[in-house]
This record gives structure tokens, sequence and C-alpha cells, in this order.
């Protein structure tokens, strides 16, 4: 049987068995819940054409006029792009699980978390979900609240803020608001782009997957969703939260701008995007000489199709194609102790405030 959600009347953490106090009061649930990018149900065609057509015709994802990309996406792409797509997704396809990675780490993330904020607060329900396909933010907030609690802090998994990420978060998030009529309070956690904790397991988790090749990189590249250059220009802070990153890492690994580069990749249409572009990187560091590469995604919590396909395959033959030898795609931080000690930082530290009445009880 296929799993793609949590089921509607629980969340990852175990339930009480106390009588639950009256919602709203100060003893009842807090919720927490993780929320990543998405995942297609399924490989094939219409699978992918649903997911894609979620995802591409979200609004912050898409900034162009909106009848002629209407046009472009339900007469173009929502035609030739499910095909070559879902075989991108069934080369990394969890098959054991019939589901992509990104929802089998979301998910071990989530059940490990549950126990590590149930002993900081046993009113604490961990729940997870996928801003586009399935687990919905809808269905969750509702099973959250359904459980009494009259507080949610949601968790965007995007240490650096874009609109296109975060935001649409908050839009879907408020979208379930509007629709409910015991509306619990809420709280949406801000990005972290320099967040000591965040950059000390960056850093040891670079350092632990070093020490693990057979090889030394001469380069290290560090790879980050790109975004276009207008949308900076009208205000994202996004690249300047990859460079906060990038700097505070390179302090913290003793390493120059040569030794560890700051890319961008996943560009998509015509339009100018961040820089540099990581497949030409890739691309030109081998033609350069390089033999030996290691590219890091410190951008996105969990390993993905555009960490385990784009970089782990396509960005691994672009080099070996071009002269390169010995290439590494280092895993993301996932459901590691590491990964996992960032997300409950974040998490004990936004839910100041709302664990006080228990805490001093």
């Amino acid at each position: 049987m296929k799993a793609t959600s949590t089921p509607p009347d629980s969340s990852v953490s175990s339930t009480s068995a106390h009588a639950t106090p009256p919602w709203g009061s100060a003893g009842s649930p807090i919720g927490v819940l993780l929320v990543n990018l998405g995942t297609p149900d399924g490989t094939d065609y219409w699978s992918m054409r649903r997911y894609l057509k979620e995802f591409l015709s979200d609004r912050r994802v898409i900034e162009v006029n909106r009848l002629l990309w209407w046009v472009v996406l339900n007469a173009i792409i929502l035609t030739v792009r499910p095909g070559p797509k879902g075989r991108d997704y069934a080369s990394i396809w969890n098959t054991e699980r019939d589901e992509g990675p990104l929802l089998t780490i979301t998910r071990a993330q989530a059940e490990k978390l549950a126990p590590r904020l149930n002993a900081l607060d046993p009113r604490i329900r961990v729940d997870f979900a996928m801003r586009y396909g399935n687990p919905s933010i809808a269905s969750r907030i509702k099973a959250l609240e359904a459980q009494g609690c009259a507080r949610i802090l949601v968790v965007p998994l995007y240490p650096q803020y874009a609109a296109a990420t975060t935001a649409t978060v908050g839009d879907a998030t408020f979208d379930v608001l509007k629709t409910m009529r015991r509306q619990p309070a809420l709280r949406i956690a801000p990005p972290w782009p320099d967040d000591p904790a965040y950059i000390e397991a960056l850093a040891q988790n670079l350092e632990s997957q070093l020490a693990a090749l057979d090889f030394e990189p001469e380069v290290i590249l560090a790879s980050f969703h790109g975004i276009p250059k207008s949308y900076v220009e009208k205000g994202e802070p996004y690249a300047d939260h990859c460079r906060e990153t990038m700097r505070l890492l390179r302090a913290r690994m003793g390493l120059n701008e040569n030794r560890l580069r700051l890319t961008f990749q996943s560009r998509f249409g015509r339009e100018e995007w961040l820089t540099p572009y990581t497949d030409e990187t890739v691309k030109a560091l081998a033609a350069q000489g390089v033999k030996r590469l290691a590219v890091l995604t410190p951008g996105f919590v969990a390993d993905c199709l555009e960490t385990l396909e784009e970089i782990g395959v396509e960005n691994r033959d672009y080099f070996l194609e071009h002269g390169g030898e010995q290439f590494a795609a280092l895993p993301c931080l996932n459901d590691s102790p590491a990964g996992l000690d960032v997300l409950a930082h974040i998490v004990e530290q936004e839910l100041g405030g709302w664990l006080s009445p228990l805490q001093k009880s």
C-alpha cells in the first residue's frame, strides 16, 4: 500500500493518554508542522503532470504575464515535461515505499524530532507536509487543530528566504486558516541562513563527508537553488542569505573562495538567473584541469531530485565528460543527528513564550 501522507486523525507524535484540556487553554496541545517543497505521488505521466501543474501555477514561483504563462504551461510544458521529469524521478525513487526521497526523509525528520520535542514539552505534536503534492498543508493543519492544537508553529524547511519557497508556504497556510471556524494561533519560523547551530552542522557534516572520501577534492562547490535575477532586483534577500551562509561556512572551515565556491543550480527558461551557474562552473573546472571535485547543497535540508539527480547524476556526467576524474555529491543534513539538532534548535527558539505556562507550573 502506498504511503503518501500521515493519517488524518494523528500526527507523528504519540498522543497523551490524559484528557485533552479545553481548546485554547494554556495546557492544550501545541502543533509543529515541518513543510518542505513537495514531491509527485508517482513517476507516471499523469502524477507528474498534476504535480508540475500545481507547482508551476504558483504566482510566486513563476512571475510572468499570467495569460502568456497559462498558454505556455498548458500547451507546452504540461504536455512535454511530465515524461522526462518522471524518468528523472524514477532514477531516484524510493521503490520500497513507492514515494520520492524527499517525502521519505521529511517523514523521518518529523518522526525523530517528535520525541526530542516531547521531552521538552509533552504538549507538542509534530507533523509534516508538502507545499505541493501530498500530504498537503491544509490536511495537516486541520489534523493538528482536530487534536486540540490551538497554537501551531509552521517551519518552512528553507534556511535561506525566497518568496518562491518560504513565502508560498505562508500563502498556503493562511489560505487554510481562512476556511477554519476554530482558527489556531499561528507562527511561521523565519529563515536561518546565519544561525550558529546551522553553520556548525554544515561544517561538521562537510568535515565528516570529506574525511570519508577516498580522494581529496581540489575544489568544493556549494550549490544553492537559483532564482531569476529579476526577483532579487524586486527585493528578494535570497542571494544575500546564500552569500552570508557561505561567508560563515568558509570562516568556520578555514577555506577561501577559490577552494569553497558558491554556485546556483536549477535555472529554468531563458531569463537570467543568479550566477555563477553550477553546471557551467562544473564544466569549466574540468576543462581547466581540475580532476577532483566535491559538491554540497547547503540550501536543501533533505536530499531530493535537485541534489540526487541534478547534482549526483547530471553534473557528475558533465564533470567526467569534460575531463574530470573523481566527483562526489555530498548528502544533505537530512535526518542525521546534526540535521535534527538544527531543526530542534529552530523549533525551540520559535516556541518561546508558548512553552512558558507549562514550564512555570
